[in-house]
């Protein structure tokens, strides 16, 4: 039976460790940082439909184009394949889905920062 625990205290610790003395040989144990959150995402997907509303330095970009430029800006790797058809490559990657919490972070910050040299108002800042 899988179990999950975060690692919020020292209870937590605790348990992991006492799940880990009692599970079976072959067990398989895997520590990650944790991933982002619906809130994190929500407000992705808001900021960068004010950005692609905005147009900033006259790019007519969808949300998702947005999105990566900006995790490509941030350095995420992307992968390119060939099309079945001989139309050229197509990319792969810049899955959001994937970013720890901090990595939301970071991607939110630089999506703010870009707005604020670009004029960009963001539905989230505007008082209601």
């Amino acid at each position: 039976m899988a179990q999950t625990v975060v690692l919020r205290s020292d209870y937590q610790r605790s348990l992991a460790k006492a799940i880990i003395d009692r599970a079976p040989v072959n067990a398989v144990v895997s520590v990650r940082e944790a991933g982002r959150t619906n809130d994190q995402n929500a407000l992705l997907w808001a900021l960068l439909s004010d950005v692609s509303r905005a147009k900033p330095e006259g790019r007519h970009w969808t949300p998702e184009t947005w999105k990566c430029a900006f995790m490509h800006a941030l350095g995420h790797q992307v992968q390119f394949c060939e099309g079945l058809d001989g139309s050229g490559p197509f990319p792969l990657g810049f899955r959001s889905s994937r970013l720890t919490v901090r990595q939301m972070v970071d991607l939110i910050d630089m999506i703010h920062a870009y707005g604020a040299r670009h004029g960009v108002v963001f539905s989230d800042m505007v008082a209601a």
